[in-house]
Order: structure tokens, then C-alpha cells, then sequence
């Protein structure tokens, strides 16, 4: 008897899990490879790591999401592709054939030629990524109850933002509602409302993908939260003691980076090639240049819409770009013609600016202020996976809006040590 066909798709975000669904029923053997064990919802990552959710209500295991006959899930990590002998290369050791092969592998953070700057400045991406940086908030506020020093002090309250794209406007946001709102009341020797929160962006508007119009809003929003934003000014440094903007030092305990993300290394596996933030230079059929067995989606690609910007990276993107791949592989399978090239059909995009506040742009019409907020609510709670995790979230979020409370503000004991090796890392990447 003939073998399947077997599908081999490395990374369970968006767009690979789309894949793997839409093969389900599909006479092929599907393998699904993925360096974590769940599937995360990113747009809400900054609400994790700003105490809004807790973790668990916006991942879920990618073996319960993929409980399909045709498909194995493996944890692991790919460090290669061999193209010759069709293979996917793990970091045991081990290899995986594969007939067709989808790299979904998504993004990473991207520091501009500063990966110094890493430990300093965190990035959003990953559960490990939002526990650690809740942690970080959180204990600058524990930490200035405890110091007895003003400058200290000070320093502790200074939350730093780097990029002003939609998560760092949304991170600014969030965290001076936690210091104003939140957690107003909860200490004794300082008051949290004098907490600085400052969202630094190297371009001159915020939100360079939305409208002009959006962007002033978002500026306008932000400072009526009491967020200090400072535009056309690059970060020329950030070590242990802050940032520095041209030659003025900005004393800082609390840097987050969001400033810029770069694809995964899937480009150097293929040796194909790539632009400078390291996506693959598709076809218009999302195949890999000289590999038209191998697809590339999500973050992992490069490919120009009709009016010459690229296909944003977001979660509706990938999703679309996924139930391309999986017709074409169909298509192929039977024989027949491959699709038409990939056309993205665009569903707007949104931006949340504290608990009351959203910018939306659908193309045809715009939204500001609470209705755009609440639209931005629904889109999102309508992609989360499940109906607990819908609940759940939607419960939080009016709660948050009711009262101002964050209940997912725990600062765990093993997240404790782990901060003090970051600090401990911190110290040794200054003394080099």
C-alpha cells in the first residue's frame, strides 16, 4: 500500500495551526513541530504582561487543539532544513522527512545591531517573555516601597517604552492605568500616580501603520493618561542605569522593548533569500524560490500586496496565508492547477489604548475613543480559542473596566529567582 503523503509543518501559530486544520480531512499524514507545547494568542501577550489576564486564558496546549487522526504534534526544536534529502533537522539529533513542507515559524526580537541592549530591554513575545516582564513591573513598585533613597525611588518608578507601534502604545497605556488606577492606594510611603511612564519612538507619529488622524488620537489618548511620549528621538543606549536619548540620560529599573521583531532563521536553513528583517522572499503562491515544495507563511515571509506594501504580520494575515497553503496542497494532491497568487483581504486593524480607549481602521470607515474600544474587545474575545477562555477573559475585562482592578498581579517565588539571575545578568553584561 502506497504511503501518504506526509506534511510537515514547523511552528503552531496562526497560520500553521490553519494549515493543519484544514488538512484534517485530508488524506495525508500530518506532523506539526513546535518548540513549545501551546499555542499562544499574541495580540493579548501585553495584557499578560501587564496583569490584565492570566496567562493560561490566552495559550492553550497545541495537542488538544490538533486532536485529529492524521496529525502528530512533537515538541521540539528545528535548527535546519535539508533540502536535498527533504528533511527537517532537529536539535537532538534527529530528522524528519517531509513531502511538503510549511515554515510557519514566526518572529523574534530584532534590536537593530544592539542585541546588548537584550538584557536591559525586553521584548514581548513569548508566555516566558510576559510572566517575566509582570514580574519586572511589578517589583519596581515592591522595590520603591522598600528603598528609603528619593533618586532610587525615582528610578524604580520610571517605566521606559521603546517603539510606538500598536504594542508599545498599548503597553504605555496599560501600565499608567496600573499606576494611577490599579494599584492607587496599595502602598503606603509613595504614591503610585507619580509613577513616570515614557513611550519613546524614533519616528515622528506613533502608529506609522495606521492614519495620520489615528495617530494623533493615540497621542492625545496617551498623554491624557499622563504618559510622556517622546517622538523623532531614537534610544542611543540602554544599560542597567536607563536609556540614553542623544545625550540626556533617562534613569530607568523598567525598560521594555517594542520596538522591532525579525523573522526566525528559517531564511539561513533554506540559504534562500531574505530582507533585512530576515523574511523570505516568497512567490505569489507563498513557496520558497527553487523549493516549490516548501511554503513559507506568517512572519516567515515576504510577500507585497498590490499597492506595495507588505502583508502585514498579524494573526488574520497568517490565517489567510494558511488556508491559501492548505487549498494549494488540496490542489496539488489532485492533480490539478495551483490557485490564483495569494491575495490578502484586508480586516483592518486596531490598537487599544488603556482600558477605555482604541483606534480602529477598517479601510472603509474609522473609529477613536469607547466604541472603538468595545469593537476592539469583541474582535478580539471572538478569536480566542474556547468558550471558558471566552468568558473568561470578557469577565476580566469588565471587571478591569468596572473597577480599575487587575487580578492577575502575583509576583510568583520562582519568578522571583529568576529575576535575580536577570539581574545577576545584567550586572555581568555591564562589566563587560
Amino acid at each position: 500500500m502506497k504511503e501518504l503523503p506526509h506534511i510537515v509543518i514547523v511552528g503552531a501559530g496562526f497560520g500553521g495551526l490553519e494549515v493543519a486544520r484544514r488538512l484534517s480531512k485530508t488524506a495525508v499524514r500530518v506532523t506539526v513541530i513546535d518548540c513549545r507545547n501551546h499555542h499562544l494568542f499574541q495580540p493579548l501577550l501585553y495584557q499578560a504582561a501587564t496583569a490584565s489576564v492570566a496567562p493560561s486564558e490566552i495559550a492553550w496546549p497545541i495537542r488538544s487543539l490538533l486532536r485529529y487522526a492524521n496529525i502528530i504534534t512533537l515538541l521540539g526544536t528545528v535548527v535546519g532544513v535539508n533540502t536535498t534529502d527533504q528533511e527537517v533537522l532537529l536539535d537532538d539529533g534527529t530528522s524528519i522527512r517531509f513531502d511538503t513542507l510549511v515554515l510557519a515559524t514566526g518572529a523574534r526580537h530584532a534590536y537593530f545591531g544592539h542585541d546588548d541592549w537584550e538584557p536591559f530591554a525586553p521584548g514581548l513575545k513569548t508566555i516566558e517573555d510576559a510572566t517575566s516582564i509582570r514580574r519586572q513591573v511589578l517589583l519596581a513598585f515592591e522595590e520603591a516601597e522598600r528603598t528609603p533613597d528619593a533618586a532610587q525611588r525615582t528610578k524604580n518608578l520610571t517605566f521606559v517604552i521603546i517603539g510606538g507601534g500598536p504594542t508599545g502604545v498599548e503597553l504605555a497605556g496599560t501600565i499608567a492605568e496600573l499606576a494611577r488606577d490599579t494599584l492607587r492606594g496599595d502602598f503606603r510611603l509613595f504614591d503610585t500616580r507619580k509613577a513616570r511612564v515614557l513611550l519613546v519612538e524614533a519616528g515622528f507619529r506613533l502608529l506609522p501603520g495606521f492614519r495620520e488622524r489615528l495617530s494623533d488620537y493615540a497621542l492625545q489618548a496617551l498623554r491624557g493618561l499622563g504618559v510622556e511620549v517622546r517622538l523623532g528621538q531614537p534610544v542611543s543606549q540602554c544599560t542597567s542605569e536607563g536609556i540614553e536619548i542623544g545625550d540626556q540620560l533617562v534613569r530607568a529599573s523598567t525598560i521594555l522593548w517594542a520596538a522591532g521583531v525579525a523573522a526566525s532563521p528559517a531564511a539561513e536553513w533554506l540559504h534562500a533569500a531574505a530582507d533585512r528583517a530576515g523574511r523570505i522572499l516568497v512567490q505569489p503562491d507563498l513557496t520558497v524560490p527553487m523549493h516549490p515544495n516548501i511554503f513559507a507563511i506568517g512572519d516567515t515571509s515576504h510577500l507585497e500586496m498590490a499597492n506595495g506594501k507588505l502583508t502585514p504580520g498579524i494573526a488574520p494575515a497568517a490565517k489567510q496565508e494558511g488556508r491559501y497553503v492548505a487549498e494549494a496542497i488540496k490542489l496539488r494532491l489532485r492533480g490539478e492547477a495551483t490557485l490564483v497568487p495569494f491575495r490578502y483581504k484586508d480586516v483592518g486593524t486596531l490598537a487599544t489604548i488603556g482600558k477605555r480607549s482604541a483606534v480602529v481602521d477598517f479601510g472603509w470607515i474609522t473609529l477613536t475613543g469607547r466604541l472603538a474600544w468595545w469593537l476592539w474587545g469583541f474582535a478580539h474575545i471572538y478569536f480566542l480559542i474556547g468558550l471558558r477562555h471566552r468568558l473568561a477573559v470578557a469577565l476580566s475585562w469588565l471587571w478591569i473596566y468596572l473597577t480599575g482592578q487587575r487580578s492577575a498581579r502575583l509576583i510568583t517565588q520562582d519568578g522571583m529567582n529568576r529575576e535575580i539571575e536577570k539581574a545577576t545578568s545584567k550586572r555581568t553584561a555591564t562589566n563587560q
